[in-house]
């Protein structure tokens, strides 16, 4: 069981204040976690391999392609761009600096 005045550290890390029935409550809820989190030290996982995650993931993002575009709208945008660059809308540079 976890003791009072270790509830008192902890809520004072965490910037808590408890009343005596607080720390109580506290005191019961954080001894059940700690006496679950011992059972599950206990808990034989030599045959398991490391997982990054607990469900399979598959990357759902798409694969860049280049998608031509009718030259008749191409040219109506780059006509309403401020300014353009070897048929680009060119746009002011937003890294002033390299990274150090």
């Amino acid at each position: 069981m976890i003791s009072k005045k270790e509830v008192k550290h902890i809520a004072k890390l965490a910037r808590l204040s408890l009343n005596k029935r607080e720390i109580l409550k506290m005191q019961q809820e954080l001894s059940k976690i700690l006496d679950y989190i011992e059972k599950l030290r206990k808990v034989d996982v030599s045959g398991v391999k490391p997982a990054p995650y607990s469900i399979q993931v598959e990357n759902i993002m798409r694969n860049d392609e280049v998608k031509t575009v009718d030259p008749t709208i191409k040219k109506k945008i780059l006509e309403q761009a401020p300014e353009t660059k070897d048929g680009f809308v060119k746009v002011k540079s937003i890294i002033d600096k390299p990274w150090s």
